[in-house]
């Protein structure tokens, strides 16, 4: 019973989107930011092209690298958010780590568990897609709905909190009016 090169993959993919995806939380540049997270959701889709789900694995690079980054990277460029460094992304450390390593322990505990260091087999190459579909489509409808409307409310919350005008009083739309016709000028 020896390493298969199937365990070697799926360790380097996990320790690449692992590495990756503490640089995301750790850089300074939110550009960089939206960079490493290419990777780590590059990584993942290689995670599950290695598990023999390359629906999954598409669906991974279509949406989240195709569309949610360059969404991500599109918002910062038209909210001229600062491209560099920015003091205002500091936030206090140990929050943070307190709530990540708590989450990864928890996963941890939640996997080791669940497969207790048992060999899973693989499924047969081509199936997955059928299942996935008729779990989708069958069992899990109703919360892939809530999902959608879950999304549909953040988009209507980042418009109203990137626009200025939406959410203020009206004493201060006179001085919002005024200082955007100072900027044309």
């Amino acid at each position: 019973m020896g390493i298969e090169p199937v365990d070697v993959l799926l360790a380097g993919l996990g320790a690449i989107a692992l590495g990756a995806g503490v640089l995301v939380v750790s850089t300074r540049h939110i550009v960089r930011a939206g960079l490493w997270l290419v990777v780590t959701l590059g990584a993942t889709a290689g995670l599950y092209l290695v598990l023999t789900a390359e629906l999954v694995a598409w669906v991974q690079v279509l949406l989240y690298v195709g569309a949610v980054v360059v969404l991500l990277l599109f918002a910062v460029m038209l909210t001229r958010a600062p491209i560099g460094a920015s003091d205002d992304l500091d936030r206090p450390r140990w929050a943070g780590l307190l709530i990540g390593g708590g989450a990864g322990l928890g996963l941890a505990a939640l996997l080791v568990d669940a497969y207790r260091w048992s060999r899973v087999e693989s499924p047969r190459t081509g199936t997955g897609a059928e299942q996935i579909g008729a779990e989708v489509f069958r069992t899990w409808v109703l919360p892939f709905e809530v999902l959608s409307v879950l999304l549909l409310a953040a988009l209507i919350g980042a418009i109203v909190i990137s626009r200025p005008d939406i959410g203020s009083r009206p004493d201060n739309r006179s001085e919002i009016g005024r200082q955007e016709s100072r900027r044309e000028s």
